[in-house]
């Protein structure tokens, strides 16, 4: 009999603890990953939920876990279709008694989970949870007490909290004979590769080899974590922040692996704001994944967590032009071409150009979470419905109605203008 270890957000061999729960039922293992088809249709705002900057970083993170996982002597079975039918098909082909994965929290992947799991004999799909920096268990209170302010959050668990243990790097896998699987590409998913744009702030490469690189690259070949929380509000170049977040999205690196990083760069350079700041950050991650573990599907609703009654706009036309960044405002359409053009927007850009939409143009703010779920490399549900819910006064902000005045932001952080003339000037892209 065999284990089905169903790969998902967690594409990874270091810490990874469901894997290592997988490994130690004993059975041989079968690595699989689905390339789950209802990925790429669209949503009900006529937005096709992964778009090609994420397919394509997709592409590549799994193709990189699968040359980790031969090189260890294992191997991946790579599918594309539904995955409630694909695993119908592999629990007979591989007499499979078990399925084991990594947990996730919100409605569609938890309505996947029960699908999986109706496959087989009550209990045999274990979920482990391995999202978090913080550790579940742990928590010093339960998930339907988790306060409603950030602030409060974070001052309980640094008090009394604790860090999820660090699981082991995987070594080997006792695998049963595992057939070579054929990668899909980009036109499998009806997209083309995406062209690159020279004015890029990083070329991300997707995989787990990729995220070690970028971290040895920002904490210890240019010593820019030590800056950090300075630098962080940046808009051009490449390490003015970590930029770890889409490896962190598709589970390429965990927290849990950073803050272990921080710490070993503490011992060695010392700790100051700029180290606990990017600790901080990790926690908003969290944070955001437990509001959807209280609140369910309210964050995806539009009155939110707050049941907030407001009336918004649904204009496809004045949407549009803050989409395709022909506002009246330059820094919001110079912000919006750099994501539509590379499917990553600074952290600063977001909030602001989130709050025109939802302020300046009184637009519904799920549009705007709906065009950041197609365009963004990093999409997370958690952290992406969390945050615009947040602007939009009907999530976790305790400030009724928090507009940013994005020419002051402009005058503050492109006080000479370089970043909106950089992307509202047209520059071809080439093809790779």
């Amino acid at each position: 009999m065999s284990t089905l270890y169903w790969f998902r957000n967690d594409l990874r061999l270091e810490d990874n603890p469901a894997l290592q729960e997988a490994l130690e039922s004993g059975n041989d293992l079968v690595p699989v990953f689905v390339f789950d088809e209802r990925w790429w249709q669209n949503d009900s705002w006529g937005f096709q939920k992964t778009g090609a900057f994420r397919t394509q970083f997709l592409l590549e993170s799994v193709a990189d876990l699968q040359r980790q996982l031969k090189a260890i002597g294992s191997n991946l079975l790579i599918r594309k279709g539904h995955t409630t039918a694909v695993f119908q098909e592999l629990i007979e082909a591989y007499d499979c008694n078990a399925i084991f994965a990594q947990k996730e929290h919100t409605s569609e992947e938890i309505t996947l989970e029960e699908e999986v799991a109706g496959l087989l004999p009550a209990g045999a799909l274990h979920l482990v949870e391995g999202f978090t920096l913080s550790n579940l268990s742990k928590l010093p209170f339960a998930i339907s007490e988790l306060p409603d302010q950030f602030t409060q959050f974070r001052k309980a668990v640094e008090k009394q909290g604790e860090w999820r243990p660090l699981a082991e790097k995987v070594l080997s896998i006792p695998s049963a004979d595992i057939p070579e699987s054929t990668m899909p590409v980009m036109a499998d998913f009806n997209q083309r590769r995406p062209g690159l744009d020279l004015r890029a702030a990083l070329e991300f490469k997707g995989g787990s080899s990729e995220a070690r690189k970028r971290l040895d690259h920002y904490f210890w070949d240019t010593k820019r974590l030590g800056v950090y929380k300075k630098t962080r509000n940046g808009l051009i170049g490449a390490d003015y922040s970590s930029k770890f977040s889409p490896w962190l999205a598709n589970g390429s690196i965990s927290a849990r692996a950073i803050v272990k990083e921080i710490h070993k760069y503490e011992e060695e350079h010392g700790a100051n704001e700029s180290t606990y700041w990017l600790i901080f950050e990790l926690l908003w991650r969290d944070y955001f994944r437990l509001v959807s573990m209280k609140y369910g599907n309210a964050v995806f609703q539009e009155k939110g967590i707050k049941h907030e009654e407001k009336q918004w706009s649904k204009d496809l036309s004045l949407f549009g032009t803050w989409l395709e960044g022909k506002t009246n405002d330059a820094f919001v359409n110079a912000n919006m071409r750099e994501l539509t053009k590379t499917g990553w927007m600074s952290n600063r850009g977001r909030q602001n150009v989130a709050s025109y939409l939802v302020h300046d143009l009184n637009i519904d703010w799920r549009m705007g979470a709906a065009a950041f779920e197609h365009f963004l490399l990093d999409y997370d549900p958690c952290s992406n419905y969390g945050n615009w819910m947040y602007v939009a006064g009907v999530g976790n902000d305790p400030r009724p109605n928090r507009k940013f005045n994005t020419n002051r932001q402009a005058d503050m952080y492109d006080p000479k203008g370089a970043y909106q003339q950089l992307w509202n000037n047209e520059m071809l892209e080439f093809d790779l």
